[in-house]
């Protein structure tokens, strides 16, 4: 129950991440909706963490890499 219960926090998590991406950048390429839809827990966390830094998808995808 509880990989259950983390998955769906996670998903949340993701979702509401690119929500607020695409309101401060405008909109998401496929390439990076992609590249979003493949990240770790920890990355997640890392770009979370780092939202009001990025500016661009090219500061996503640094943080990606």
């Amino acid at each position: 129950m509880r990989n259950i219960k983390s998955r769906y926090f996670e998903t949340g998590k993701l979702s509401t991440l690119e929500t607020l991406l695409k309101v401060k950048l405008g909109s998401l390429s496929k390439i990076l909706e992609e590249q979003l839809s493949n990240i770790s827990i920890e990355q997640l966390d890392e770009l979370a963490v780092n939202i009001l830094n990025i500016n661009s998808e090219e500061d996503v995808m640094k943080l990606l890499h």
